[in-house]
């Protein structure tokens, strides 16, 4: 059986989408090649002809997760102040909490790029820092992005790990109202 021209990147995507969602959702160190090609409905083998490592494929997916968060999160100037203060509105939620297949990379797989090799975290920290970047161009301060982002992940991790909904909003609202406090400051850089 002969396949298209585009068959290779369309099987290579279909891997990057499926590991992805499965990292988030279950963590990357928790399934093995065969798994991962599994969910994908072919072979252990035919991992090599896209990647040549797990940790390759690790990396692919953090450069793709992270792109998305910062064409989602990212902005410009002052002008898009507004559209963060919703962003961050709709990332400190309980529907990311439930969902973090659909979310945001950073909370789910931050652990595992920590422990990961040194390409990985340096993959992780462009993005991180292009992430940062755009947010200290809105906000006008780079510490307030920096703080803010941090805030962000940090209370996203701490909601997951809890096993109550009420406790879980709380620390979600608790954390928007102090960034919310935050942004609502006079510029101190």
């Amino acid at each position: 059986m002969r396949y298209s021209a585009n068959h290779k990147l369309e099987t290579r995507e279909k891997l990057l989408q499926s590991s992805a969602l499965s990292a988030k959702s279950s963590g990357f160190s928790t399934v093995g090649v065969d798994g991962l090609m599994k969910a994908i409905g072919l072979s252990g083998a035919a991992f090599y002809s896209h990647f040549s490592s797990k940790s390759e494929l690790f990396s692919a997916i953090v450069e793709r997760e992270l792109s998305r968060s910062l064409e989602r999160l990212g902005g410009e100037g002052a002008q898009d102040r507004q559209r963060l203060q919703c962003c961050l509105k709709q990332y400190l939620s309980m529907a990311h909490v439930e969902q973090p297949e659909s979310g945001c990379a950073l909370p789910a797989l931050g652990a595992e790029i920590a422990r990961s090799d040194e390409s990985v975290r340096e993959q992780a920290e462009l993005w991180i820092c292009r992430l940062q970047d755009s947010w200290a161009k809105i906000l006008e301060s780079d510490s307030l992005a920096w703080s803010i982002l941090s805030q962000c992940v940090g209370a996203l991790v701490v909601a997951r790990m809890l096993a109550s909904p009420e406790i879980q909003r709380r620390v979600l609202e608790s954390s928007h109202q102090e960034i919310q406090r935050l942004l609502d400051e006079p510029c101190a850089e």
